[in-house]
């Protein structure tokens, strides 16, 4: 049978709460690591002060200072099937947080007396580990899963026992998804946050049939952002970075046509589409769509999706790697009406 914890999450989660006499559901998630920010995304702090982890999730810890702000600020998606990594393995325990997290639930026998001896054995009695290796302390840490907490297809799909690794030495070669500086990444992409898509129009919110809407962004909410992931227990880390490349217009409606035909607007030295000014009602708008049918007593849903080109670079990488495209868009209602003729 597999480690402990391998057996059932929520079973193993709810016999520790039991023995540390709490019904708090919250803490028995380990979590996704840490925050060095202090924005609404914080999770709790991890790190390692001289040998030891600051705290049981103290894996892995995010910078998110130099991410996407505010209320209207969301997770680009992936433009490709590719997804980060629903579950991890990295450090979590020192010997003497091991058996403070191992023994309640043994003491609890809330999973079987077979079960708990069979880990008593493994963890405490010397097959493999004994006294939880703190003949070792200070000289590695047990390693284990961290799940991402929105809990993905796949979070459960690492199923390896708490395992040791030495200071300097690699986690065993046959434990996928160990974490390492691109797995960092990839995590760090998750946490990408960038600006809300609402465009600028003119005229605003309300246009007329075959009048072109001119369509705009403006430029200093759209720079790159970024996420740094790091290990301070292995000394590695991971920044991931996004920049904004092009607008997608979608009008809402197939009566409809896009400047330019493809409704692709690419970015231009750090802007997209043209502010629209007086004397331009006759010309083309580089950016923008042009309504054939009035939306009658509604409106068009009109969308606005950027495209992000991700990258990132790491410990011990030379040269800057690429991740999959990262697409955020949101919907803003356009009323369409009929040109009023007069007739004399």
């Amino acid at each position: 049978m597999p480690a402990l914890i391998r057996r059932s999450p929520w079973l193993l989660a709810a016999a520790l709460l039991t023995a540390l006499g709490t019904t708090d559901p919250a803490h028995a998630d380990q979590g996704w690591g840490g925050s060095t920010d202090n924005g609404s995304n914080a999770k709790p702090a991890g790190g390692v002060d001289g040998d030891k982890l600051l705290a049981k999730a103290g894996g892995i810890v995010f910078d998110r200072s130099k991410n996407g702000s505010g209320q209207s600020a969301g997770p680009v998606t992936s433009t490709t099937s590719w997804s980060p990594p629903a579950c991890w393995y990295a450090p979590k325990y020192t010997p003497e947080q091991l058996q403070k997290y191992l023994e309640p639930i043994w003491n609890a026998e809330s999973t079987g007396s077979q079960w708990d001896l069979e880990q008593r054995n493994k963890y405490e009695k010397g097959q493999p580990y004994k006294d939880f290796n703190k003949d070792k302390a200070g000289k590695g840490y047990f390693w284990d899963s961290y799940v991402n907490e929105d809990f993905p297809p796949g979070w459960d799909a690492c199923k390896e026992p708490i395992f040791w690794v030495d200071k300097g030495d690699p986690p065993p070669a046959d434990i996928k998804n160990a974490v390492t500086p691109e797995i960092l990444a990839q995590l760090a992409y998750a946490e990408i946050r960038v600006p809300s898509t609402k465009v600028k129009l003119a005229p605003a919110g309300t246009t007329k049939v075959n009048l072109p809407t001119w369509a705009w962004l403006d430029a200093a909410e759209f720079k790159p952002v970024s996420v740094t992931a790091a290990v301070p227990a292995l000394g590695i880390q991971a920044t991931t970075t996004a920049e904004p490349v092009s607008l997608k217009i979608d009008p809402g409606t197939d009566d409809a046509t896009t400047y330019p035909a493809s409704g692709v607007c690419e970015f231009d030295n750090g802007h997209i589409g043209e502010a629209y000014a007086k004397g331009k009602a006759d010309e083309t708008p580089p950016c923008g769509v042009e309504y054939l049918r009035s939306s009658g007593d509604g409106s068009y849903p009109l969308k606005a999706t950027i495209t992000w080109k991700i990258h990132w670079t790491g410990t011990g990488v030379t040269e800057v790697q690429g991740l999959p495209d990262g697409t955020f868009g949101a919907e803003q209602d356009v009323v369409v009406q009929e040109i009023q003729s007069v007739n004399r």
